[in-house]
């Protein structure tokens, strides 16, 4: 629109531990303030990640709607399935996005990631193939598929890939249509991997995503300290090195999440290792901070991570959101 910078298309990611009747009304509420897309996470043992979409499909007639699914509780032609159904449900706003899996959501189900770029890439063909609208017969890495055909017909829609291992990265860039980064100071050297995939694979748009929650009041960081122990799951070394954390302080963080969980580990966080893992600092500083950041990395998608419950207040943080990413510019 008129006066807005080029940037950002705004998306929120809703970790479905909500009730679904106030996910619903969060999604409605961010459709209404102009939120381009919501990405639903599907983290296994909370609400049920396409019932709510296909809720959210009827409730809603613009914004772009997806989950954020791994590809080992699922198997690969069951989400393209599910994806076909979605685009049919939505209309075509469909968006799927793929992560390797993490240990929460993996480890209650006794399920081991092992060898997540074939995993991962073999989702990708599967899906691509299944969504020819062809009958397909196919062997891959992990996965095959005999004679398999999906009953909704050919389809367009887009495969985002959540990542921060190098390989990952490389895939994100080689066959994605977008890569979804999530830690502030590592976006240049993640999205510098990222551009050496794009060099070796297709010739097809990027779009590049930040997720972040943003924080820009005292009980705002305080929240994120407790979250602060999720950047010490599943990290690669380069992400933890640019957290600024040494050996050291990796050790006492972990241990400290192993015998106290979020809650021990938020102490141990000082406001330069939050600032090092998202933006956290005044409205103002946001603005600017922001700006910055879609300036030097060509950002095109701002996504807030929406992960507590009440209507009114998270209402009021995407109205917030909007405000700060609207408002951003490169100083």
């Amino acid at each position: 629109e008129d006066g807005e910078p080029p940037m950002t298309r705004l998306g929120l990611q809703l970790i479905p531990q909500l009730p679904v009747v106030e996910l619903i009304e969060t999604v409605q509420a961010a459709e209404e303030l102009g939120y381009d897309y919501c990405l639903v996470a599907d983290e296994g043992f909370m609400h049920d990640v396409y019932v709510v979409l296909g809720a959210l499909a009827g409730a809603t007639s613009r914004i772009t709607l997806g989950p954020v699914t791994n590809c080992y509780t699922r198997h690969p032609a069951v989400t393209a399935a599910a994806m076909a159904t979605l685009q049919e449900a939505t209309g075509g706003r469909a968006l799927l996005e793929l992560v390797a899996g993490g240990t929460m959501v993996l480890g209650p189900m006794g399920l081991t990631r092992t060898a997540p770029l074939g995993t991962v890439a073999d989702t990708i063909s599967i899906c691509r193939q299944l969504w020819s609208g062809e009958r397909v017969s196919w062997e891959g890495n992990r996965f095959r598929l005999t004679d398999a055909q999906l009953s909704a017909g050919a389809q367009q829609i887009p495969i985002w890939v959540g990542a921060r291992g190098e390989r990952l990265l490389e895939l994100a860039g080689e066959q994605a249509d977008g890569v979804v980064l999530m830690v502030k100071s590592d976006l240049g050297d993640a999205m510098d991997v990222v551009e050496q995939g794009r060099a070796a694979g297709d010739v097809r748009p990027l779009t590049r995503v930040y997720l972040d929650r943003l924080a820009y009041t005292a009980a705002m960081i305080e929240e994120a300290k407790g979250l602060y122990s999720y950047a010490l799951m599943d990290s690669p070394d380069r992400m933890l090195g640019n957290l600024g954390l040494d050996p050291a302080e990796i050790e006492a963080l972990r241990a400290a999440l192993l015998h106290g969980g979020p809650a021990a580990v938020a102490p141990l966080v000082t406001d330069t290792m939050l600032g090092n893992f998202q933006i956290a600092v005044t409205p103002d500083q946001c603005r600017a901070t922001l700006g910055n950041l879609v300036a030097a990395h060509q950002l095109d998608v701002f996504m807030m991570n929406v992960t507590t419950s009440g209507l009114d207040a998270n209402v009021a943080l995407l109205t917030e959101i909007r405000s700060i990413v609207r408002d951003s510019s490169p100083s």
